[in-house]
Parts: C-alpha cells; structure tokens; sequence
C-alpha cells in the first residue's frame, strides 16, 4: 500500500480526526440548512452554497488527491482507496464548502436575519463533534500537507485583492471596503478551525496556533475578492429570491 501509516504520522500533522457519526449528523445539518435556506427564500444564496461545495471537492479530490498527492484519508490506521476517499471528502466538500460559501453570501449580502444564520452554523460546528463523542472512537483520521502550496494560495489572494483594488479606484458605483472582506473571510475559517481545535477533531501540538493563524488569512480569504465579483455580477440581474431585478431609471 506504499509509504506505511506510521512514517506518516512522523511526517504530518493529521488535521482531522472523526467517527461515522460526525459524518451522519453533519450530512443532516447540511440538508436542513439548504432546506432551511430554500423555505425562508434565500434561493441565491442555496445556489451559491452548493457552487462552493462543488468547487471545494474539485480542490480537495483533483487537486489536493490526484495531482499533489498531499491529502491522505485513513481508517482504523488503514490507508483508504481512491473510491472511499473520493466519498469521504465529497462528505468533507459539501459540509465546508455549504457552509462556508453559504456563510459568506449572507454576510456580503447583508441578510437581515444575519446573526441567526451565524448562530445556527458557528454554533453547528461548535457543538457537533461533542455529540458525535456518543458515536465511539474517532477512527477516521484524513491528513493534508500545506507547506507545497500556500505559496501558490498568498499569490492568488495577491492578484484577486489587486485586482479588486484597481476595480474599485475606476468604478463609478463604489462598494464595501477591503477591511469588511477581509474580516469576512478570515472569520469564517477562523471560526470552524476554532472549533475543530478546541474539540479535537484538529490535534493540538506545536503547530496549532500557525495552523489556525495562517489558514485563516489565507485558505478562504484568497476567494474573497473572486466571490465578490460574483455577487456583483449575479446581483445586476436576479435578487435573493431570484426574481428578476428592475432596472433603476437613469
């Protein structure tokens, strides 16, 4: 089966380690938070939920898995095959992706009910890997090195929020600051890294703290500039509810 688990533990950080009842309760939170999303009207941002887990699975199984080889799942100390760990981080994808995706258009979108969305998914990944102590052993554990390519992720998060900045100095209709993107998207991967550290789902050793640190400026914040485009883009034609937008007299 190749390079033995236990010369990858000396090697990697694990950063996740779960059973599969964390699996089983996330899937379910996930389908009532799009069908929540879907009943209070949030079409717009149900699309744009699922997009994000679609594009997190293309990164984590194409890129991470297939091309750098750096993502590596296993279960009870066995290294997994391409099918299993293909179901299992199409899991992870639709979980994060949903959520964090889902998290930030409500935030660029200014949703009145905000601070209930918030609620409801920080509060979700707070409190699930206590319940999920109930499902026994956590023994599945998923490893992913990071040092081979956040070089490549600050280069992206350069150019977009160049970008960005050069957009905004020649547009006529100016739009949110830098800093409130920023604080989006350091927030919203910060807070789910919190949780998984504190719970334990993400050891703590001697790289937690640049773990968090850095992940969280970068990993999701180098989107936000490409995400903000998007809304800008979808926001012309369709509202929250996808109706149709009229357009303003001149």
């Amino acid at each position: 089966m190749g390079t033995s688990y236990s010369s990858i533990v000396e090697t990697i950080t694990p950063t996740r380690n779960f059973n599969l009842l964390y699996i089983i309760l996330d899937s379910i939170f996930i389908l009532f938070f799009l069908i929540l999303l879907i009943f209070k009207k949030r079409y717009r941002t149900a699309l744009f939920a699922v997009f994000g887990g679609i594009v997190y699975f293309i990164v984590d199984y194409c890129g991470f898995y297939l091309l750098s080889h750096t993502r590596e799942i296993y279960f009870n100390g066995e290294l997994l095959g391409n099918l299993e760990t293909a179901l299992i981080l199409l899991w992870m994808s639709l979980s994060y992706g949903i959520t964090n995706f889902g998290f930030i258009w409500l935030c660029i979108n200014k949703d009145k009910e905000l601070k209930y969305w918030l609620f409801l998914i920080i509060g979700w990944w707070l409190m699930c890997p206590s319940i999920c102590l109930l499902g026994g052993e956590r023994n599945i554990e998923t490893f992913r090195t990071t040092n081979a390519y956040h070089s490549y992720m600050a280069i992206v998060l350069v150019i977009g929020y160049f970008a960005l900045v050069v957009y905004d100095m020649f547009a006529k209709k100016k739009f949110d600051n830098l800093l409130r993107l920023n604080i989006i998207g350091i927030s919203v991967q910060f807070s789910w890294e919190f949780a998984l550290l504190i719970n334990g789902i993400r050891p703590m050793n001697d790289n937690s703290l640049q773990t968090i640190i850095v992940n969280s400026l970068l990993e999701t914040n180098l989107g936000m500039p490409y995400i903000f485009f998007i809304y800008l883009f979808v926001d012309k034609f369709v509202n929250e509810d996808l109706s149709k937008k009229v357009a303003e007299p001149k």
